[in-house]
């Protein structure tokens, strides 16, 4: 399974993941740009797709569907696990809650495209105001292999980084991630995420420490997690 990263508006990320001639568009605003890579690679895109229904990930949406004669796969109609078939290859996809109740994430062998739930660097917003079950969307993310390359929706890689600096300032692996940095491919490991994205290093001795020195909740995962999302 391959991907291609295509970016738009300031710093949306979109996706076709495809096999040897099957595609998915994922959260696809760069419509031609998308259209003439499949065009130049003899893609048939399959399926169009988004990983939630913010307009900023949907607005390609109509163009693409009217252009080509792909299945629309409404987000916001997945509430389990479900299985996608791109030639004889397998595209997971996982209901992913939290950010918005329709978050869902696509998981390829190596890769997944975790759109505003996981970002490179950070993670989204609990629109939801469920804190419990972005964290269970979170954990099942972070269960993932530590190899696995992490696409998320935006490039908020620099801005992501410079509050982790304010946030852990004694942690080496923030200044590895920025050097990483390439603003033509926004992609990162899970294992980066796990060092350097401070949102997700609840389980962390150094942030437990630094939630403990303000004296903060530390008992649990979640209340560990809870006490980041709340404090920074």
């Amino acid at each position: 399974m391959f991907i291609k990263q295509f970016r738009y508006s300031t710093d949306n990320l979109g996706y076709l993941v495809y096999s040897t001639s099957e595609g998915i568009a994922i959260d696809a605003g760069g419509v031609d740009d998308i259209l003439a890579f499949a065009k130049k690679n003899h893609i048939h895109i399959k399926y169009i797709s988004n990983t939630h229904s913010h307009h900023d990930h949907t607005c390609g949406n109509e163009t693409l569907l009217k252009k080509t004669s792909a299945q629309f796969i409404d987000c916001r109609q997945i509430k389990s696990d479900q299985t996608l078939y791109l030639d004889k290859e397998n595209l997971e996809v996982f209901h992913t809650p939290g950010h918005t109740e329709d978050s869902i994430t696509f998981m390829a062998d190596d890769f997944a495209v975790t759109g505003d739930t996981l970002f490179n660097g950070t993670i989204g917003n609990c629109f939801t105001g469920n804190l419990s079950v972005f964290f269970l969307s979170l954990k099942r993310l972070m269960s993932f292999p530590k190899d696995t390359k992490i696409y998320g929706g935006h490039d908020y890689v620099m801005e992501s980084m410079e509050i982790a600096k304010t946030i852990e300032k004694n942690n080496p692996y923030i200044e590895d991630y920025i050097k990483k940095y390439n603003p033509g491919l926004i992609v990162s490991t899970l294992d980066d995420e796990l060092r350097a994205n401070s949102y997700i290093r609840f389980n962390a001795q150094s942030m437990i420490t630094l939630l403990q020195k303000r004296n903060l909740p530390t008992d649990t995962e979640f209340a560990r997690f809870k006490s980041i999302m709340e404090t920074y």
